[in-house]
């Protein structure tokens, strides 16, 4: 038995597929969904999804967003999602370390607030890229 996963951005279908396993960064933390599992809907939080078809994990930035599970069937609504095999892990290092210094330049609560999503953004496209590189 399988989950059918469906992950959904503005501009795109993401992902339209079957898996045994996924692993949520939702807003409490990390969320397994296994098949079979009981009817949930749930903030996510910018973070790796990890997503385990046959014996192969793949992960998937998500930039926030919803999840809805319900008979097997997992709706994922995200602002913006990105497979970490499209990701350049040099050029996300870059973003990472530019967002650090905006952090560390910025006067305001906004400009501080706008840096660490970013930084929040970069660290997680790192750790796919990092994670589909193993």
């Amino acid at each position: 038995m399988t989950l059918n996963i469906r992950i959904i951005a503005p501009d795109r279908t993401v992902w339209d597929a079957e898996a045994q396993e996924i692993i949520l960064p939702s807003s409490t933390g990390q969320l397994g969904i296994l098949t079979g599992h009981a009817p949930l809907l749930t903030a996510l939080d910018i973070g790796v999804m990890r997503v385990r078809v046959d014996k192969e994990w793949m992960p998937i930035v998500l930039m926030g967003g919803f999840a809805e599970i319900e008979n097997n069937q997992l709706t994922i609504l995200v602002n913006g999602a990105e497979e970490a095999t499209q990701i350049d892990l040099s050029e996300a290092e870059k973003n990472l370390e530019t967002a650090t210094q905006l952090l560390s330049d910025a006067s305001s609560n906004k400009e501080k607030i706008e840096a660490t999503q970013k930084i929040r953004k970069a660290r997680a496209r790192v750790q796919a890229a990092t994670a589909a590189i193993v």
